[in-house]
């Protein structure tokens, strides 16, 4: 599988409207298979007095994206959309690696049961990062690297849940994916007796 990342720091649900035209036009000639969106905890930082900054108000973020998840959709009958949930952070770590607090834990989940239940009138799956990684009894110092940015451990947790998500969806299992080229080779494996040995059929 082919696999792109579009992340961009700083972005929100706004930003992301500007250019989904561009990352997934409708006229391409080859669709994706599965999209996964992952926006809020931008969308959920705290307004700032001059307006300016990442946030987006609670009913904008979701009118994003529910603009985002029509429109990727529509590419294909055959591209399957995911959406990640606004995550938790952790206030204390923030206040000691920024020396102020631009999120608040409680902010993130009121974004994250808006991202969940937006998913569910417009039936697409939808992973709830902030419960599952609030699973985890050691999460507020092992998930994050500065109380916002997952650490190792933190990724690792999100790529269980999408794994887990992903192998609910048959059509989405690698060992139903298309192969391009023939997986029998003269240059396999050989075990002692000389028999061929095709590791991804093990």
């Amino acid at each position: 599988a082919d696999i792109i990342l579009r992340g961009y720091a700083g972005w929100n649900s706004r930003r992301a409207l500007e250019v989904l035209d561009k990352v997934f036009p409708k006229d391409a000639a080859v669709q994706p298979s599965l999209v996964i969106v992952y926006f809020g905890g931008n969308d959920s930082t705290e307004p700032h007095p001059s307006g300016l900054g990442p946030h987006v108000p609670l009913p904008e973020y979701v009118e994003n994206m529910k603009k985002i998840a029509m429109h990727l959709k529509g590419l294909s009958e055959n591209t399957h959309v995911m959406f990640l949930s606004t995550p938790p952070v952790n206030e204390e770590q923030i206040l000691e690696g920024f020396g102020k607090c631009c999120r608040t834990n409680e902010g993130c989940r009121i974004y994250s049961e808006a991202c969940l239940k937006l998913c569910q009138e417009v039936d697409i799956k939808c992973i709830d990062l902030w419960t599952a990684i609030q699973q985890r009894d050691d999460w507020k110092t092992v998930c994050f690297k500065d109380g916002i940015h997952l650490s190792s451990e933190g990724s690792k947790l999100v790529g269980e849940e999408i794994l887990k998500a992903l192998a609910e969806e048959p059509s989405l299992c690698w060992r139903s994916l298309p192969t391009e080229f023939d997986e029998d080779s003269v240059f396999d494996l050989v075990d002692e007796e000389g028999k061929n040995i095709n590791i991804s059929n093990q």
